[in-house]
């Protein structure tokens, strides 16, 4: 996979950290990464926006922001009420490609979930991922709730005949409750496709140095780890 589309089912739910973790465990393996964030909302000139966070706890990254805008709100509407173009989806795979001529990864990290719009005509993270056929990898909260929003985004991602790589579920939480632990085994069936990792609850709150060695032991081996879904799930069956 030389480009890789991250989305989640929602905001707040690990992404960023998530994609610093398949970050740091590709530059481990010796491969050169990208990180592109097509639209950064809710962060105001010269603050730290989620590439460089992804930079910050994964390391030596090329990372890129298309447009940044200062309200916390979706692309689309926080372009208009600013007043500033907004991007669109075909922007963001030109941005992705050529990043891909030039490193061994590129990782598209979205805002919010697969259908937030971009633009005022409808454009979104699922039409950048159709036009550069790049496999999509969902990021989802571990408890009551993400079955729904997972099996949705799913079947949004057949609807389009994309490809749906896996879910990583983005903070596992250190008391897991009785949701949580049966989650593990119907994630994959909603989805229709593998457990793909866990992430530790307040892992981006890790030193940088921890946290890009344990990152691998987050992720599966399709995305350069070590984590075993069976073993995991096996721990924690209720």
């Amino acid at each position: 996979m030389s480009v890789v589309v991250i989305t989640g089912t929602g905001t707040e739910i690990g992404k960023t950290v998530t994609t610093a973790a398949v970050a740091a465990a590709a530059l481990a393996a010796g491969r050169s990464v990208a990180v592109l964030k097509p639209a950064q909302t809710g962060v105001g000139a010269g603050e730290r926006g989620d590439a460089a966070e992804v930079a910050r706890l994964a390391g030596a990254v090329t990372t890129r922001e298309l447009a940044r805008y200062p309200e916390p709100l979706a692309p689309a509407t926080a372009a208009r009420r600013a007043g500033m173009p907004p991007v669109r989806p075909h922007e963001v795979a030109e941005a992705a490609a050529k990043l891909a001529t030039e490193h061994d990864l590129v990782l598209i990290e979205g805002a919010g979930g697969l259908l937030v719009r971009f633009d005022d005509e409808g454009g979104t993270l699922a039409d950048a991922a159709a036009l550069l056929a790049a496999p999509v990898l969902v990021v989802a909260p571990a408890g009551l709730g993400t079955l729904n929003a997972t099996e949705l985004t799913a079947r949004e991602l057949r609807h389009r005949r994309l490809d749906l790589a896996g879910v990583v579920i983005g903070s596992w939480p250190v008391d897991a409750d009785l949701a949580s632990r049966c989650n593990l085994a119907d994630l994959p069936v909603v989805a229709g496709a593998p457990l793909l990792g866990a992430l530790p609850t307040g892992a981006g709150s890790y030193a940088p140095a921890a946290f890009r060695g344990a990152a691998p032991n987050w992720l599966a081996p399709r995305l350069g780890g070590t984590w075993d879904a069976e073993t995991f799930t096996s721990a924690f069956a209720p």
